[in-house]
């Protein structure tokens, strides 16, 4: 396992109620409500803000890719991701598709990116291994 030498940020949150409750940050920038997926609810649930947030980081992560390729990233790159909630005979798993699109670019350029950016991103790190991961190229 690799280990962090130098920290740069670390997020605080505070959750109460579990899937049915609150999360909110130490720095009051988040503030949320929780609700199990597919309920009627309101809220969003752990796998979407999962999603989303490895779906930025992945953005930042592909920028990174392009600026070494002397390449600019497309204004309008986005990712969806879509994250699985399951069961198996372990219990309890996650997969997820990140769908990737860079409009502009070459399909070969924009492949280059995409591998290189699931290499760096940290998200993609800690996935590795750990759960399905399925990358396309809109």
């Amino acid at each position: 396992m690799t280990r962090i030498e130098n920290v740069l940020y670390t997020a605080s949150t505070h959750t109460t109620g579990g899937r049915e409750g609150a999360a909110c940050s130490s720095d009051g920038r988040l503030d949320v409500k929780l609700s199990a997926p597919g309920s009627s609810a309101p809220g969003t649930n752990p796998e979407q803000l999962f999603a989303a947030g490895w779906s930025a980081c992945f953005i930042g992560a592909m920028g990174i890719a392009a600026r070494a390729l002397k390449v600019t990233l497309p204004a309008d790159s986005a990712v969806d991701a879509e994250v699985d909630l399951g069961t198996s005979e372990g219990g309890y798993l996650l997969q997820a598709r990140l769908i990737v699109s860079l409009p502009g670019l070459d399909r070969e350029t924009a492949q280059h990116i995409i591998d290189q950016a699931h290499q760096t991103c940290p998200y993609s790190k800690m996935t590795r291994g750990n759960i399905d991961v399925t990358l396309t190229l809109a």
